[in-house]
């Protein structure tokens, strides 16, 4: 595939909008509205009892309490995603985790974005003094881990639900 043309149509503090002309290998050409994002992660931090995950407002899809994987997106200045992970865990649910591992790896919805979201499972939790974002109303739910298999069906959030499901298969494949 190759790009023919590019221009930024809209500058945001998070996201950016290009209208972008490609040539794809068979000859033919396609314009496409793309959605340039930096990156993402989430967060499936759990104990021997529990995962941890966030209610929040989330305004684009108005609801008021959508239950979350701690999440967030990488800050422009180079922050890796193992460095966001470990930042928001902190400044979501006042967490530090000591054992790190990346699950997996998404394109939120590569029809139009280029979000890519990665998936960390944390371990080894303590807690840590931070500092949530400004504007941000986090209620922290503890979820026994018993209580994975029926939460699912309450996830609406695609990142949560992928998250559940790995913890999830880790949790059989461990019994």
């Amino acid at each position: 595939m190759e790009l023919l043309q590019a221009e930024t149509v809209f500058e945001g503090p998070f996201v950016d909008v290009a209208a972008k002309r490609y040539r794809r290998a068979g000859g033919d050409e396609v314009e496409r509205q793309v959605v340039e994002h930096p990156g993402s992660i989430g967060i499936v931090a759990h104990d021997a009892e529990c995962v941890y995950l966030v209610r929040q407002p989330r305004e684009a899809v108005e609801e008021d309490r959508l239950l979350e994987i701690p999440a967030g997106v990488l800050d422009v200045d180079g922050e890796s995603p193992r460095e966001c992970a470990e930042r928001e865990l902190a400044e979501e649910v006042g967490l530090r985790g000591e054992h790190w591992s990346r699950l997996h790896a998404i394109y939120s919805s590569p029809g139009f974005l280029t979000e890519k979201l990665t998936i960390f499972e944390a371990t080894g939790l303590s807690p840590v003094q931070a500092e949530a974002d400004p504007g941000e109303q986090i209620e922290v739910v503890r979820l026994p881990l018993a209580e994975v298999d029926s939460t699912l069906a309450e996830v609406e959030d695609a990142k949560t639900w992928i998250g559940l499901m790995l913890l999830r298969d880790k949790l059989r494949a461990a019994a």
